[in-house]
């Protein structure tokens, strides 16, 4: 592929051709998952710039220190560096911090170039970011974003993940994930709340509201991945979970995130049955192939309650397939087309396996992973005559109507590195929505469960005004010196306005307007406007290039009065966009909350 001409058509790109080498700076092999990249060759074959990795190792700076020239500047550079720290990140040497390859910056230079010009920039420019490397830097205002962010964009007709692929392993540009090239994840939490609040919507309507005594069988444990385990057992249930790399299981378990490592599938058994006996929340890590262990659990008749799955099924790539984990791994360097293809064989049987679960008399559900649509190219059935899925995705099925009322995950880390600001704010948080059950129960499980990994850091759930309303009160404490430096306020691109992904967020919506992409466009166009410190706008997050389109947004307390009124308005905004998305699509319940809390519709009487 020629990158001096018009591109051709993705169906009919020659993926065997590279016009980089790379030799200079060849991929460190530390790491089970180093070298993922490489569709059409070798991943020493993207460009990495070894040479310019820092030598010590990143980590984001504590403390009320500057090193730029506005909390703005050095917010996103504490947040960029807090991604890369080896204890958050996936693949440190990399820079892939979860989601298989979803990076903070498209190499080590680039990611030295960013950091110099968020040293340098001034308190009314902003820095533009495409796909990972700083591109320009532009004259704007003191309350406009300090970053503007887009990653992994490409052309509707050559938004395929072997075009992108092409483009990446070039160094054109770098997949963002969600959460990764936006600067703002914060490790496993990033989601728990959202699992735990999805799980519990499954105990309300299966199990008479708790999943004490039933057992959750998933699979994947990577950066996102041991939400499942953590959300199962606050929920009092049992869970097990299924990782073909054995080191992941163990820092799980090392993290708290699971409660023990099986020795062997019948160990797994054992212990899912003794603490189900006893309606005992615990989590069980097992080292082991879905698409091996789930027909061994069918034909053993291993009664199962719930099913679903969180491993990377969106990219082919960094889906683990059966096989012994080292032959597999090196035949992903050596190979990758038939890496894919056996990923692809592998995902067949590990969805035709949740089906079959179903039929057995589990709950299944899809965790937004894109493995019914990866199973659905393998060949395999997963709809019904009427163009349903099988098994229903978790938004439709569970988490809509929270959408409806404007709420989602909305998170907060604090810059002071100290776990104190962000347990003074859970107070603030329990005193302004003390009527909230659901958000206390959270609160106090996710104290007593939740390690603080990288910068201290929480999420919960909030809905249209409260948001507004909770983010003003973290600025006044930042204003009253009852936190030590600024917080940064920020949110998943997993939100109610912000996302078009017809196999997750937008599945099944009532008007079928599932792919219409100007939501995400609007809502990062909305936020621009009412004044958030760095934006994002990225294709592919969670279900993989071509499949979604998302916006991010991040906003940072500052305790001053000007902030104050960014604030409300960017809080007011942002989950404004799920009310208008919502309302317009015919949900008689946004159409209610947008009625009761005064959202402007144009149109409406």
């Amino acid at each position: 592929m020629s990158t001096s001409s018009a591109p051709t058509p993705a169906p009919e790109l020659n993926l065997e051709a590279s016009s980089v080498s790379d030799t200079a700076n060849p991929s460190p092999s530390g790491s089970p998952l180093a070298g993922r990249q490489g569709v059409g060759g070798a991943a020493s074959q993207r460009p990495m710039y070894y040479e310019y990795k820092p030598s010590e190792i990143v980590r984001a700076q504590h403390g009320p220190e500057l090193r730029c020239k506005t909390w703005e500047a050095e917010a996103a550079l504490r947040m960029l560096e807090n991604n890369l720290d080896p204890a958050v990140s996936l693949v440190y040497d990399e820079l892939i911090v979860y989601g298989g390859a979803g990076r903070a910056a498209r190499n080590w230079k680039e990611y030295q170039t960013i950091v110099r010009t968020l040293k340098t920039l001034a308190p009314d420019e902003t820095m533009l970011v495409q796909s990972g490397k700083a591109v320009g830097v532009i004259r704007t205002w003191a309350h406009a974003p300090r970053v503007l962010i887009a990653n992994s964009n490409l052309v509707p007709a050559w938004s395929t993940q072997e075009y992108f692929d092409e483009l990446d392993r070039q160094g054109l540009m770098m997949y963002g994930q969600m959460t990764a090239g936006s600067w703002i994840y914060i490790a496993t939490q990033g989601i728990l709340q959202g699992t735990y609040e999805t799980l519990a919507a499954v105990a309300d309507r299966h199990f008479s509201g708790t999943l004490a005594g039933t057992i959750t069988v998933t699979a994947g444990l990577g950066g996102m991945s041991g939400a499942q385990p953590l959300a199962v057992t606050m929920n009092d249930g049992v869970c097990l979970v299924i990782e073909p790399i054995d080191a992941r299981v163990k820092q799980k378990v090392r993290e708290g995130y699971v409660d023990e490592q099986a020795r062997d599938l019948a160990h797994a058994l054992e212990l899912c049955q003794q603490y189900k006996a006893e309606r005992k929340g615990y989590s069980v890590g097992l080292t082991g192939n879905a698409a091996t262990v789930l027909p061994q659990l069918l034909a053993q008749s291993f009664p199962v309650d719930v099913v679903t799955d969180q491993t990377s099924a969106h990219d082919l790539m960094d889906y683990i397939p059966e096989g012994n984990l080292d032959e597999v791994l090196q035949l992903r360097q050596d190979n990758p087309a038939e890496f894919k293809r056996r990923a692809l064989q592998s995902i067949v049987k590990h969805c035709q396996a949740i089906i079959d679960l179903q039929a057995a008399g589990a709950v299944a559900l899809d965790y937004g992973n894109n493995l019914r649509g990866q199973a659905e190219k393998g060949g395999l059935r997963v709809r019904d005559e009427h163009g349903q899925f099988l098994y229903p995705g978790f938004v439709p099925a569970y988490i809509r109507p929270l959408f409806c009322e404007g709420k989602g995950p909305f998170r907060w880390a604090a810059l002071s590195g100290d776990p104190q600001d962000i347990l003074r704010i859970d107070r603030a948080l329990l005193e302004t929505f003390p009527e909230n059950r659901m958000l206390r129960r959270w609160i106090e499980k996710a104290q007593a469960k939740v390690p603080f990994i990288g910068l201290p850091a929480r999420v919960c759930w909030l809905g249209y005004g409260e948001r507004a309303k909770f983010g003003l009160i973290i600025n006044d404490l930042v204003a009253r010196g009852e936190v030590k430096a600024p917080i940064v306020i920020g949110r998943d691109h997993l939100d109610c306005g912000s996302v078009a992904s017809p196999n997750r967020e937008t599945e099944g919506m009532q008007d079928g307007s599932d792919a219409v992409a100007d939501w995400p466009l609007l809502n990062a166009l909305a936020n621009c406007a009412s004044g958030a410190d760095w934006v994002s706008l990225h294709n592919g997050g969670g279900v993989g290039i071509g499949n979604s389109t998302h916006a991010g947004m991040v906003i940072v307390a500052t305790g001053t009065p000007e902030k104050a009124e960014q604030l409300k308005r960017v809080l007011t905004t942002d989950p404004g966009m799920g009310i208008f998305r919502h309302a317009d699509a015919g949900y008689e319940l946004a159409q209610q909350v947008a009625r009761e809390r005064g959202v402007k519709i144009p149109g409406w009487k």
